[in-house]
Order: C-alpha cells, then structure tokens, then sequence
C-alpha cells in the first residue's frame, strides 16, 4: 500500500495553537510537557513522548538553525530504533488525520518537522 496518502493526513501545529475541526487526533511529539500549558487548553489526545529526540539530542540541538541537518540525521537514528512508538503513530494515521504538536518557538526547525519528514523519507506511515 502506498504510504503517500497517509503522509497528507499528518497536519504539524504548535501545542499552543487552538484545535480545529480537521485537526484529527492531536499528538504531542515532545519529551517534556510544553511549559505554561495546561492539559485542558492543549487539547491533547495522545502524548507519544518515545517519538520525542533523546534529551542529549535535544539540549545538543538547542534549536539552533545551523545544527538543523545534523540533527535530522541523528534524529532520524533514533527514530529507526522506536519501532513501537512509529507502529503508534501508524495505527492513528491509519484511522484517520493526526495532528503532530511541537512546542518549540521555531516553527520550521523542530522534531514535529523532522518527524514527519522522516515518515516522508521511509514511507514509514
């Protein structure tokens, strides 16, 4: 089956943002809880934190541009080795539009953007 389909049901928004009526099932993809944002506000409908970065990837990355290649890569290492986790995630696109939520100020340069373009690369979903 071609996984192409299911990629254009995965939407990328920050935790902070309002849901919307075709947000699906909102994911979060972070290890830690956005700081400042209640549950009740966040609208979060599964945290699959075992997609999240490692932590020492995460504080090696700091957000910053420059290291945006380079932490796709190790990222996308990581990744390969979350069988489970990807299986979860998978199992939701499959049942319809998903919603990754991130809480990074960068909107291009965070792990919801690398995740899903991961998911692009392997056809994983």
């Amino acid at each position: 089956m071609d996984a192409m389909p299911f990629i254009k049901q995965i939407k990328i928004k920050r935790a902070d943002e309002d849901p919307a009526h075709d947000d699906g099932v909102r994911i979060l993809v972070d290890r830690l809880w956005p700081r400042g944002l209640s549950k009740a506000r966040a609208h979060v409908d599964l945290w699959l934190k075992d997609l999240a970065p490692s932590s020492t990837l995460r504080r090696w990355f700091n957000h910053d541009p420059a290291r945006w290649v380079e932490f796709r890569r190790r990222y996308a290492r990581e990744l390969d080795a979350k069988d489970r986790a990807i299986a979860a995630l998978r199992g939701a696109v499959r049942r319809g539009r998903v919603t990754l939520l991130f809480s990074a100020n960068d909107p291009e340069h965070n792990n919801a953007v690398a995740l899903h373009s991961y998911l692009v690369s392997r056809r994983t979903v």
